[in-house]
């Protein structure tokens, strides 16, 4: 069976790694879940490619359909068209006959979009249960793969103490997105100062990062992707949404709300007038689907109530920043004026941007193993104070301030006075030796004593 690859392939060594380790072992279950447009399909499909495999995509017409099309890949695989004649009515009996009919030989089986058939039918994970339990664990040819992009359904359904395929699964992976620094792989003429923007418009998702055009600037791509009527990402969130939620109206405001600086809870339901309650409801769906998340003070307890939510997905908080308040000029045909206002606020935006980059990769650069990583604030005399990044392991910490700017040696000088003061207020020897480092945009060489800089130059090399 021959499929045509249609993304690059980029930063999928471990998931590629993983796989390959389970082809090695006997029966095998594993669990491939994550958001859509992650790359997951085509990261099994290029595990598969080399080996005897059958793929089946689910939908959600009915289980006698999908039953049926399953049917035909299976008389496909075992070059077999009278095994599509057969009628099957349920799950465990086309695997047992299908069982009866293959050989010996190793193979890999991947159901996509398996959450459709739950959806379709609650009994899937039992009649599944039932499948690998008297059928396929007691057998060493074939290495089943469920795979979903509703991950809800997947840690619940599939994963979750009370599913019945709970504690069977050999293996499981969720796919999140490409780190920061392998963007440029797919725009490589790119400078990486233009590919940290790219990062902070389209994330680290594959199949929106396969879609620029590297013989294009950056704003040209923005535009020419996002910010035409009928262009390929202008509609997205939309689709998105429709597909995933029953209320999708309401999941925009709160997103709305987000992009516009409301990070807490009552904040967002002041500004939507929806209730608290139905806001934390919608914040924690969407933080199922990885659109969102939340950050407490580092070095307060895990059960503090001191929550930020975020847009974490940063197509999404590009396209609630500056695509959905301008609708109205994308569809004027006005998309040259709109970038000429992104581009005065887009230096502002990419601060927070940079900010997750560089917590993404400040293990790179610290002479120390950070056991957690994350910002903290608190409020000293009633003032609001907080470090960008605080960095801690055995026996050090390290304070990082991060600014999307251009830096002179003063203000290094400044910002590494002020980390030093902060250090001692807040007690931080208790952690160990303080370190203190600087990232830039752009920031001067310098020699300091118990400090780093570092700017984009630099981390050319990570």
């Amino acid at each position: 069976m021959i499929f045509i690859m249609s993304q690059q392939f980029v930063d999928r060594e471990e998931e590629l790694a993983f796989l390959d380790e389970a082809w090695k072992r006997g029966p095998q279950l594993i669990v491939i879940y994550g958001r859509r447009r992650i790359g997951k399909t085509e990261l099994l499909l290029r595990f598969a490619r080399d080996r005897p495999h059958l793929y089946f995509l689910a939908d959600k017409t009915s289980i006698p359909n999908n039953l049926r099309r399953l049917a035909r890949r299976m008389a496909d695989y075992l070059g077999r068209p009278s095994f599509a004649r057969i009628s099957f009515q349920d799950w465990e009996s086309l695997f047992r006959e299908f069982v009866e009919w293959k050989g010996e030989e190793r193979m890999v089986m991947i159901i996509d979009e398996f959450p459709y058939l739950i959806e379709l039918s609650r009994s899937v994970p039992s009649e599944f249960q039932v499948i690998w339990d008297e059928i396929l664990s007691k057998r060493d040819d074939i290495v089943l793969v469920l795979c979903g992009s509703s991950i809800g359904i997947m840690e619940s359904e599939v994963l979750g103490y009370r599913s019945p395929l709970y504690g069977r699964r050999t293996g499981q992976w969720k796919v999140r997105e490409i780190h920061p620094l392998r963007v440029r792989e797919f725009v490589p003429g790119y400078t990486l100062e233009d590919s940290f923007r790219v990062y902070g418009v389209l994330g680290g998702v594959p199949a929106y990062l396969s879609q620029l055009d590297g013989s294009k600037g950056f704003w040209e791509n923005v535009r020419d992707l996002l910010l035409r009527k009928g262009s390929p990402l202008y509609e997205e969130v939309d689709n998105l949404l429709r597909m995933e939620l029953r209320e999708p109206k309401n999941y925009k405001l709160v997103l709305q709300a987000l992009a516009e600086g409301r990070r807490r809870v009552t904040e967002i339901a002041n500004l939507t007038g929806l209730d608290k309650a139905l806001v934390s409801r919608y914040l924690e769906v969407l933080r199922t689907m990885d659109l969102v998340a939340y950050e407490t003070p580092l070095l307060e307890s895990p059960s503090t109530k001191r929550r930020r939510y975020y847009i974490s997905d940063k197509y999404f908080r590009f396209w609630f920043r500056y695509v959905q308040p301008n609708r109205e000029m994308i569809e004027e045909g006005r998309s040259d004026e709109l970038i000429t206002l992104i581009r005065r606020d887009f230096d502002a935006y990419m601060g927070p941007v940079f900010e997750e980059i560089v917590r993404k990769s400040v293990h790179r650069v610290l002479p120390f193993t950070p056991l957690k990583v994350g910002r903290h604030w608190w409020k000293e005399r009633g003032e609001a104070r907080e470090i960008d990044l605080l960095a801690v392991g055995e026996g050090s910490v390290a304070l990082v301030e991060v600014k999307w700017s251009d830096l002179r040696e003063r203000d290094v000088e400044r910002i590494v006075g002020r980390l030093r003061v902060l250090y001692r207020e807040l007690g931080l020897e208790r952690y160990g030796e303080g370190i203190f480092v600087v990232v830039a945009r752009r920031a001067p060489k310098m020699e300091l004593e118990d400090a780093h800089v570092m700017d984009l130059s630099r981390m050319e090399a990570l």
